[in-house]
């Protein structure tokens, strides 16, 4: 899967885990204090991490495959004991040294399995099907404490098969909740509080759906959210409709929307197979602002970039355990000369960067322009709505705005387009951002370059230029600014 002693990254690491618990209990124990005796060499990872029994739970991993072996009584593979143990590996902070060899207790795994690998490919090689027709881990079995190795498409087939059946039910179960509410009316949302809709998004979380449980959660904080929240409420409904329903006739809808529709209720692509099967797409990449968050599980950083020949925008996620940085660190006003390949969708803006040919100059030199070219105000609202067609889930669409000036006001802040009198509302959930008196103070008054998400709810400012680019929540991340 990776070349001999190249880390992978926590985004990997969290594609092998079978469900939503899974990732969230893994991210927990990747800290350097829940294990001991930890260590990698070669292709194996392992460590003794400490549970609630007296003796601690031996974790090993076989990059090759992978494959995995803990004596935890955890029926999931990767158990979150693995997960956990090669995302403090993906981090590459100290907390799994390299080099040395592994215990006697891992070792005999390995070997094991070095063993079995050879005489599979000894059959292969005069013939044979290989006894067994497996791997020989014993996962395929139910042998408690480890999972298979080597790739069996037929067998990733039906593990397909039953998580698209889980997500399907899941979506029925959202769809009888859904009728519930209506039939009942919007007031009950009110009266319920949180109880029966954290049990419908634990019901999401046992689908293997992590994109119905994010909307679940989302519809349990609308009642609370202020005035008007019932036409809120009914929106999003209504969307969370429209995604149950998609995913439960995929087979009706044009490909790219099918794909889409796949990534929203939580089935991505994994980032090694985009590389090998997409097609990439080279530029020169303009890094037009990050933002990092945590939903307590996981930060996420999110890269915003677009290409200088094809003006398309780009959007990098990568993701980390809580307390650690996301591996992927791309600073604002970079230019690179890279690959960057698309995940499948309607509207592409997700993408994974495969060959980086050379790093450019900053965009803050002399030989880089000051700030990207930028759009007025209508063109954004019409990029932001044909993006909306490709994709009705659409929080925000990246635009660069040009020639705009903020204005502060009892209804909340604007940016006002000096060419066509026209005016973009401020996101009013960035309000009590004290950054937006800092694009002020950039301003000064005056018109100024800014990058940003332009959604329904209005814009989300990100980057400004004044001429060098002005990271506004990365300085926020940095001192304090909100």
């Amino acid at each position: 899967m990776n070349p001999q002693g190249e880390r992978w990254t926590a985004e990997q690491v969290l594609a092998l885990a079978p469900d939503a618990t899974s990732r969230t209990a893994g991210g927990r124990l990747a800290a350097a204090g829940q294990w001991s005796g930890a260590g990698a060499h070669g292709q194996a990872v392992w460590g003794l991490c400490s549970g609630s029994g007296s003796k601690p739970y031996q974790t090993v991993v076989d990059l090759n495959g992978p494959g995995y072996r803990c004596s935890c009584p955890s029926r999931k593979f990767p158990c979150k004991h693995a997960l956990g143990l090669l995302l403090l590996w993906a981090s590459g902070e100290g907390g799994v040294p390299g080099g040395g060899e592994p215990p006697e207790w891992a070792e005999q795994w390995l070997g094991d399995r070095r063993e079995r690998a050879e005489k599979l490919a000894a059959s292969a090689r005069d013939g044979g099907p290989g006894r067994g027709g497996g791997t020989g881990d014993g996962a395929g079995r139910g042998e408690k404490g480890e999972s298979g190795g080597t790739a069996d498409p037929e067998a990733a087939r039906r593990r397909a098969e039953r998580r698209a059946q889980r997500i399907a039910a899941g979506a029925t179960e959202l769809e009888r909740r859904l009728a519930d509410l209506l039939r009942d009316g919007l007031a009950s949302a009110d009266r319920a509080g949180y109880g029966a809709w954290d049990e419908t998004a634990a019901r999401m979380v046992d689908a293997q759906a992590p994109g119905l449980e994010a909307r679940v959660r989302e519809l349990a904080a609308i009642p609370s959210s202020g005035p008007g929240w019932p036409a809120r409420l009914l929106e999003e409904c209504a969307l969370a409709h429209l995604l149950n329903q998609g995913f439960l006739h995929l087979d009706r809808l044009p490909e790219k929307l099918a794909a889409t529709t796949r990534t929203r209720v939580g089935l991505t692509t994994p980032v090694a197979e985009l590389l090998a099967t997409g097609e990439p797409i080279r530029d020169r990449w303009l890094v037009l602002g990050r933002q990092d968050g945590t939903d307590g599980r996981l930060t996420t950083r999110r890269i915003w970039l677009r290409g200088e020949r094809t003006h398309r925008m780009a959007l990098l996620l990568s993701f980390s355990a809580p307390g650690q940085s996301p591996e992927l660190a791309l600073p604002t006003g970079l230019v690179l000369d890279a690959d960057l390949t698309y995940y499948p969708a309607a509207r592409p803006l997700r993408a994974a960067i495969g060959t980086r040919h050379e790093e450019l100059p900053h965009a803050s030199s002399s030989s880089a322009p000051s700030a990207p070219e930028g759009c007025d105000v209508d063109t954004a609202l019409a990029a932001y709505g044909a993006a909306l067609g490709g994709d009705p889930w659409l929080d925000g669409w990246p635009v660069v705005l040009a020639h705009v000036v903020p204005v502060p006001g009892d209804g909340g802040w604007q940016l006002a387009d000096e060419r066509s009198g026209s005016a973009l509302p401020v996101d009013p959930r960035c309000a009590g951002r004290t950054d937006l008196w800092q694009l002020m103070a950039i301003s000064g008054g005056g018109p100024v370059t800014v990058f940003g998400e332009c959604g329904h709810r209005g814009f989300s400012p990100l980057t400004a230029w004044d001429p060098i680019p002005v990271s506004l929540l990365d300085t926020a991340a940095q001192g304090g600014i909100r």
